[in-house]
Parts: C-alpha cells; sequence; structure tokens
C-alpha cells in the first residue's frame, strides 16, 4: 500500500473527485453523495490536488484545503486525500496510470460535473483518461446542453451508458462513461472566494 493512500480491497469501485476544493463547499458533498448513489461506487475519494495546471494562479495551501475539505465531508464511506501530491502528479491522466498501478484489481471511476466533461478535450491526454477507467458525469445547471455536445461526448457516444442503468457504471470496463441529471447544489469555490473577497483562481 502507498504511503498516505486510503485503505482498499481488489474488486472495490472508487470514485475519484478531484479539484483544489478551494474552498470545499456542499456542492461537492452533494455530487460526492449522489455518485455512490448513482453509479454504485463503493467508496469516493476526494483528490485535493496541489494546484491546477489550468490556473494560473496557485490556490490556499494543501494543508489547509484539507484541514476545511475533512471538516466539510463527513462521511465514512468518503477519503479526503492528497494522494496526487504524495505521487507527485499534477495531471490527472498521471494520476489514474500511478492509482492503477499500484492498486491492482480495485475499479477506479472518474468523477466530474458537467461543466468538466465540456471541456475534456483540453486536458492533457485526456483520451488515456477515457480509455482507462469509467467516467462518471453528474449535470450541473447550465451546462447540460454544452456538455452533451462536446468533442468528449461525441467521440465516445457509442460507450455511453444510459442513466436508467448508472449503478452499473461502478462495475464497468472503459471505455464507458454515464451522464446523470441530479438536483443540484448551485455553488462554486470560485462564487464562495468572491463572498470572501479572495477572487478568483
Amino acid at each position: 500500500m502507498f504511503p498516505g493512500m486510503p485503505l482498499v480491497r481488489p474488486g472495490q469501485s472508487i470514485g475519484l473527485l478531484g479539484g483544489s476544493f478551494d474552498p470545499p463547499h456542499e456542492g461537492h458533498v452533494h455530487i460526492t453523495r449522489e455518485a455512490l448513489k448513482r453509479f454504485g461506487l463503493d467508496r469516493v475519494w476526494w483528490l485535493v490536488s496541489p494546484g491546477n495546471p489550468l490556473k494560473a494562479r496557485g490556490p490556499a495551501p494543501l494543508a489547509e484545503r484539507m484541514t476545511a475539505a475533512r471538516a466539510m465531508m463527513q462521511d465514512p464511506r468518503v477519503d479526503v486525500t492528497d494522494i496526487e501530491a504524495r505521487l507527485g502528479t499534477r495531471v490527472t491522466a498521471d494520476t489514474l496510470a500511478r492509482l492503477r498501478a499500484i492498486s491492482p484489481g480495485v475499479r477506479f471511476v472518474w468523477l466530474m460535473g458537467a461543466d468538466n466533461l465540456a471541456q475534456l478535450h483540453l486536458w492533457r491526454d485526456w483520451r488515456a483518461i477515457m480509455d482507462s477507467v469509467p467516467v462518471g458525469v453528474l449535470a450541473r445547471p447550465g451546462d447540460r446542453i454544452s456538455a452533451r455536445m462536446s468533442p468528449a461526448a461525441r467521440i465516445y457516444r457509442a460507450n455511453r451508458i444510459n442513466a436508467t442503468a448508472s449503478q452499473t457504471l461502478g462495475r464497468a470496463e472503459a471505455p464507458a462513461w454515464c451522464f446523470v441529471n441530479v438536483p443540484m447544489v448551485d455553488l462554486s469555490s470560485t462564487a464562495i472566494r468572491e463572498r470572501m473577497g479572495r477572487g478568483t483562481t
């Protein structure tokens, strides 16, 4: 077991929710619980990133965000981790490759909002993400149409699992993805930072 990595058993389905969590908020909690319920997952790991390579300014210190995330996410099925900092990875494709290498037999599922699906084709090695693990997409207000028309959605349209069968995603073989509409808490870390006077990152 890699140091600092949550305990996991072969055969388990683990959802991975990555982000800066700067700050964590009820929207993160809500989509995590929806993912557990809708995608047939055993657990979810929050991957609190050292920093987002797509953003010009860095987030608050990692230790501060980890403490806030653990205070916010009170669920025994959810682990808040700094595994990307420990692995030394900065992009999702690299993180997934390392996690799969050190966790044989574990079924990882990448979780994202529909806004991320809309821009997934801009991520480095994005097709490696789609080809290596199932992807669960949770719709957020205003992002549904652009996500469904995105390059990633079009290229992988034959691999889409219908929302009525979303419970099968946690056991599916990649490439596979599922788009679900859920009652959303319309919050964002950017909006919260602006209210706190910290600006955007």
